[in-house]
């Protein structure tokens, strides 16, 4: 039975706590309000972020960093991010100390490059994590952690096994990490953190989901991934339960029939688990004040205490079909879909990509997204619209068929002994993903593909293997005098080529979306991408409702489109709330006309 007390889960807390679930569910909410309560209880805590695109900063309203501070006002509770960059040039330095001697300026400066890449990023990252594991749990009470949406928290909870199975027989380290990389002293740390992961009596997984399909399919895989890698004490945690206050009110009582639904028909693979259920608020969810409220409850909303007077803001903003009618004036190019997990990435680029189709266009649309969703969204096949995903796996298996045969002919047996243990490396994923969406990217020059791409984080891990392998390939046709390298055209080029690429940010109209939006068009702007447009989704602005709680949520809403429209987006464009979730080719492209 679910706990009528919003997270009950706190009555006998384990040690370690690990939010995770599909972006956009309040993961980051949830995890700072049970650190927070746990602190206010006298345990000690420390709250940790493995999201590269972490906005703990925010909740707290203080500056983080990648070593525990104290949280302003809050006696026992630090916090902290894993920063993967941070982490990435400490264990570059680590790496770049065991070379010896001998080793010149030059080779030093080609093993940094190799070192450069999303895969040392991750590595990186994950080998910080291992040692707060190992290490600072000790000095608190409790742990808790806000994880990356579920494609990168599986990657990141799959890496001991991953490297605890490559490590095994291997001295010599992943050569993808740079020539004596030490990773093998290392493999008594993994094997540790593995079994503190699995043992239940120390962590609890929290799968927070919202009372949404998509949401509801996504925790129920990620329940039954975590459990084939050991992580079997697992806990449902669904937010945002909403109940009409005004009873009368079609839109409110649509949006709370559209719960029940999901709620009533729970995947089998949640319906053992001990369960959660915490309220829709009428506030944002930022400050120490809004976080203690999130699970104390708020003030009783009265029908007439509350009142929509101000005129819609919805009629100065274009549709987006209208976006899809100057997309598709271009004839043909690659438009990537971003933003924070959550806000509808994946609607609103099979939208555009069925806008495309039934304005006469052929269109790839596709997704680098782990937990990709668009084979549900779509529902069907449609004349002029081919839709498939990058799978890290089959792409890692054909990544290793491609090279074994092109470089097993002039190798001996050692040789392919030491090509085989390379290729089975975690980091092989990688380059193989990187291949795969460099091939994609090309396909634009003479069609339409729409990317949708996984949350923000995970997609500037991406980039950054984009900027990698374009200054590798600058720097060696620079260094071999290559006649070409003036025509060298790599696919960071493509994507800052604005007559090629558009970039559209997604974003909710919720202060923490449309922050993480602008925090990543400033990390594409450093990268000379300019992003095309911004698209708020789902907003409530001109719906009518007259709810309470609703009505006090749209005046957020306003706040933060005006935020967008006055000073972010050089073009905006607004998708409004749907009684009924766009799916199959027929209710998408009722959104773009």
């Amino acid at each position: 039975m679910p706990s009528t007390i919003p997270l009950g889960l706190l009555a006998t807390p384990t040690r370690h706590l690990f939010f995770t679930g599909k972006g956009g569910v309040g993961k980051t909410t949830l995890a700072c309000a049970a650190a927070l309560a746990l602190a206010d209880r006298g345990r000690s805590v420390l709250l940790i972020s493995t999201d590269p695109a972490s906005n703990l900063d925010e909740m707290f309203a203080t500056t983080l960093s990648n070593e525990p501070r104290p949280v302003p006002g809050v006696l026992r509770l630090s916090a902290m991010n894993i920063d993967p960059e941070a982490a990435a040039e400490s264990y570059r330095r680590r790496v770049l100390e065991q070379l010896g001697a001998d080793v010149t300026d030059a080779e030093r400066e080609s093993v940094r490059e190799r070192l450069s890449g999303a895969c040392t990023m991750e590595i990186a990252a994950f080998d910080e994590f291992v040692g707060l594991l190992a290490t600072r749990a000790d000095a608190f009470d409790h742990v808790v952690f806000d994880t990356a949406p579920t494609g990168h928290t599986l990657r990141l909870l799959s890496l001991p096994r991953a490297w605890t199975g490559f490590l095994e027989g291997n001295d010599r380290g992943a050569s993808c990490l740079g020539p004596h990389s030490g990773l093998k002293m290392q493999e008594e740390r993994f094997k540790a953190a593995l079994a503190t992961l699995g043992d239940p009596k120390s962590t609890t997984i929290v799968l927070v989901s919202r009372p949404d399909r998509g949401a509801m399919r996504e925790a129920a895989r990620t329940s039954a991934e975590l459990k084939a890698l050991g992580l079997t004490n697992q806990h449902l945690a669904i937010n945002g339960i909403f109940v009409a206050t005004d009873r009368g009110d079609a839109v409110a009582r649509s949006i709370e029939a559209l719960g029940e639904q999901v709620l009533a028909a729970l995947p089998e693979a949640l319906r053992g688990l001990p369960q959660d259920r915490v309220p829709l608020r009428s506030f944002d969810m930022v400050g120490l004040d809004a976080l203690r409220q999130v699970l104390a409850g708020e003030p009783e909303l009265r029908v007439e205490a509350v009142t929509d007077a101000e005129p819609a803001a919805e009629t100065a903003i274009p549709a987006l079909g209208r976006l899809v009618d100057e997309l598709a004036s271009a004839g043909r190019g690659l438009i990537m879909v971003m933003g924070k997990g959550g806000v509808g990435k994946t609607t609103i680029a099979a939208a555009l990509a069925v806008g495309l189709v039934k304005r006469g266009h052929s269109v790839h649309l596709s997704t680098t997204d782990p937990a990709a969703h668009l084979a549900s969204t779509i529902e069907a096949t449609m004349e002029g619209l081919r839709v498939d995903r990058i799978d890290p796996r089959e792409e890692t298996q054909r990544y290793v068929e491609r090279v074994m045969a092109s470089r097993a002919a002039d190798l001996d047996s050692a040789g392919l002994a030491l090509l085989r243990e390379d290729l089975a490396s975690p980091c092989t994923e990688e380059v193989a993903v990187f291949h795969a969406f460099s091939r994609i990217v090309m396909e634009a020059r003479s069609a339409f593909v729409v990317l949708d791409t996984a949350p923000t984080g995970h997609t500037l891990l991406l980039m950054d293997a984009a900027g990698a392998y374009h200054r590798e390939m600058i720097r060696t046709a620079g260094a071999l005098g290559t006649p070409a390298a003036g025509r060298i055209v790599t696919p960071l080029m493509r994507l800052q080529d604005p007559d090629y690429s558009r970039i559209i940010l997604v974003s909710l109209p919720e202060t923490t979306p449309v922050s993480e939006a602008a925090a990543l068009q400033e990390d594409l702007r450093r990268a000379h991408i300019e992003p095309y447009a911004w698209v708020i989704n789902r907003s409530l602005v001109g719906s009518g409702t007259h709810d309470p709680l609703l009505v006090r949520r749209l005046h957020g809403e306003r706040a933060q489109i005006d935020r967008v429209r006055q000073g972010l987006a050089r073009r905006l464009y607004m998708l409004p709330w749907q009684a009924t979730p766009p799916e199959g080719p027929t209710a998408l492209a009722g959104l773009v006309v």
